[in-house]
């Protein structure tokens, strides 16, 4: 059985907008190691920005997760203690597990998270609002900048 997706939406704000072209800025986080990222850190992050951005842009941004949780993580419970599991346990004889998670696999310099707006005095605003989220992001990360020209 593979666990359900915990992660609601992938692509959040003003998709139409996005698509023609309308913003000009694009601020990334992005993972400077290879890490698993649990789609539970996934969420978190997403629910933060998502809270944080429209009370500053008024819904002109686009914010899109760039990773999608495929890895299924499993655990293979151990019992522990004086003679509580001897008869229960199998040891690595059949050590698949059973499903408990997911998670996505990413490279150093992948962009995790992208959010694309308009306007030079929101981009401090913004990097702040990236740099509260770090802390739920396993390993180290780094804040991309571009500007989008078209």
């Amino acid at each position: 059985m593979i666990p359900p997706q915990k992660i609601v939406k992938f692509n959040m704000g003003d998709i139409k907008g996005f698509e023609g072209g309308k913003y000009k800025i694009k601020l990334t986080l992005i993972e400077d190691e290879h890490v698993q990222i649990r789609d539970l850190a996934l969420e978190a992050i997403r629910q933060s920005l998502n809270k944080d951005l429209p009370v500053i842009l008024q819904n002109n941004f686009f914010l899109r997760c760039n990773v999608y949780p495929h890895n299924v993580l499993r655990n293979n419970r151990i019992f522990s203690g004086g003679s509580k599991g001897e008869r229960i346990q199998t040891g690595m004889q059949k050590s698949f597990g059973t499903p408990e998670g997911r998670a996505a696999v990413v490279k150093p310099g992948q962009a995790v998270f992208s959010i694309y707006f308009n306007g030079e005095e929101n981009i401090s605003k913004i990097r702040d609002f990236i740099r509260k989220v770090r802390p739920k992001m396993p390993g180290h990360t780094s804040i991309g900048f571009q500007r989008i020209n078209q």
